[in-house]
């Protein structure tokens, strides 16, 4: 299944939202921005009845996002994300001031995030086949978000300088991370089952992989080259939905959080996980280790320092460290 590859859109778009996406890609916004700002809209849209945007204002996105919050009991965050969608869409695509707008602001904060200990990490792992195996352990050794992990392509492992490069992460910024030691083997050997997956491709007249931003008018042969397979390749070929060509793109995610769930279950951890929890559990394990919360702050590509701080109130569970009396001597 192809998710993460732009739509196609008219040369000339008409209709609203075409517009609307053409004009986010002309800003060079994130196809998973596009998404979310595409769904954001559209859902203030039918909460008014179908209204067009040009016709409401603030009293109509107040009412949207109050109704979020009271009615919906939304987390700050998600209330956030809409409206800075919807004031995105009317500051910068309609060119229309929507400040000052004044919503009843929701109050279900951000939890402190799940994680494993290095045990449970481990034996959730013990419970995968490659290469869901190799993914999970590179989202728990790198603190790879599961899409960042799973476009990897083959150049973006620098086995000389020990590091792993994330192109495009979230807010379409590219940061290195960490190449754990000990995955350099099965990594290679992850590299040569792609060699020889790209290599019957090729036999079978195809060959060619999705390249972003028009890098494939720009160096044409490099859509066949071993360089930009993905890692993680899917098992069947798919239509790419830009140009109908037939390609091979890399493992859908929904498939590795499902193993990664029936993994859970034969591990016997009940927790309420799934594939970030592995990436908030290298966050965790790093900052116990005694790392600079800026170099956690760098490795995780997080923009505000803020977002990194949870990790340490998460190191602080139990009782900040304090003995409970059942467990003092008599």
């Amino acid at each position: 299944m192809v998710d993460d590859i732009p739509i196609p859109l008219p040369a000339k778009p008409i209709r609203l939202i075409d517009r609307y996406r053409f004009f986010m890609r002309s800003q060079n916004m994130s196809y998973r921005t596009e998404k979310a700002y595409v769904h954001w809209l559209l859902r203030y849209i039918r909460f008014h009845d179908r209204k067009h945007p040009d016709s409401m204002g603030a009293p109509e996105l107040e009412s949207f996002l109050s109704h979020l919050a009271v009615n919906l009991n939304s987390s700050i965050n998600t209330q956030r994300t809409a409206l800075n969608a919807l004031i995105f869409f009317y500051n910068k695509f309609s060119e229309r001031n929507m400040e000052g707008v004044t919503p009843v602001r929701a109050t279900k904060h951000r939890r402190v995030p799940v994680v494993f200990s290095h045990d449970e990490a481990t034996r959730i792992i013990q419970h995968l086949n490659q290469p869901f195996k190799l993914a999970a352990q590179l989202m728990y050794g790198s603190g790879l978000r599961v899409n960042e992990c799973l476009r990897l392509r083959v150049k973006d492992i620098d086995f000389s300088g020990n590091q792993i490069i994330v192109r495009a992460g979230k807010g379409g910024k590219d940061r290195r991370t960490v190449l754990p030691e000990s995955l350099i083997t099965d990594l290679r050997q992850q590299i040569c089952v792609v060699q020889k997956v790209h290599e019957l491709d090729i036999t079978e007249g195809f060959g060619e992989v999705y390249m972003p931003n028009r890098l494939a008018e720009k160096y044409p042969q490099q859509a066949r080259s071993i360089t930009w397979q993905f890692l993680f390749p899917s098992i069947t070929r798919s239509k790419d939905p830009r140009s109908d060509a037939i390609r091979r793109h890399h493992l859908y995610d929904g498939t590795l959080q499902r193993r990664i769930k029936e993994a859970l279950v034969e591990a016997k951890i009940y927790k309420h996980a799934s594939c970030h929890t592995f990436r908030h559990s290298f966050a965790t394990q790093i900052l116990s280790a005694g790392y600079d919360i800026r170099t956690v702050q760098e490795l995780l590509g997080h923009s505000d320092v803020k977002t990194t701080e949870i990790y340490t109130h998460v190191l602080n569970k139990g009782g900040m460290g304090v003995r409970s009396p059942l467990d003092m001597a008599k």
